[in-house]
C-alpha cells in the first residue's frame, strides 16, 4: 500500500506541476498579447503621423514648385517641364534638412529670375 500512496503522492504532484505550468504559460500568453496590442497601437500612430507629415510636406512642396514655375514663366524665352516627380531614392529621416535647403534655392531662383528678365537689362 505504501507504493501505491506514493505513486498517487507523485502522480498529484506531476498534475499540480501541469496545472502550474498552463496557468504560467497561459499568462505570460496574455502578458505578450497585451504588448503585441500596445506594439501595434504605437505602430499605427507612428504610421498616422509619418502619413501626416507627409501630406505636409508634399503639400509644401508643391507649394514651393509652383511659385517657382511662377517667376520662371516670367522668361518668355525659358519653357517649364511639368510637375516634378517625387525623389523615390530620398530618406525620410533628412526631409527637414531637405526642407531647408527649398527656402534659400527658391531665393537663388528668383534672384536669377530678375537679373535674366528684361528689366534687368534696362
Amino acid at each position: 500500500m505504501d507504493d501505491n500512496a506514493t505513486a498517487a503522492m507523485r502522480y498529484k504532484e506531476i498534475v499540480s506541476m501541469a496545472r502550474g505550468s498552463a496557468e504560467q504559460l497561459r499568462n505570460w500568453e496574455l502578458a505578450r498579447a497585451d504588448e503585441l496590442e500596445y506594439a501595434k497601437a504605437e505602430a499605427a500612430a507612428a504610421v498616422t503621423a509619418a502619413t501626416e507629415r507627409e501630406t505636409w510636406a508634399s503639400e509644401r512642396a508643391i507649394r514651393w514648385w509652383r511659385m517657382a514655375i511662377h517667376n520662371v514663366s516670367r522668361l518668355p524665352w525659358l519653357e517649364t517641364a511639368g510637375d516634378p516627380d517625387p525623389a523615390s531614392n530620398a530618406r525620410p529621416q533628412y526631409l527637414e534638412r531637405y526642407l531647408e535647403e527649398v527656402k534659400p534655392s527658391y531665393q537663388e531662383l528668383v534672384q536669377a529670375v530678375l537679373a535674366l528678365g528684361w528689366r534687368a537689362k534696362r
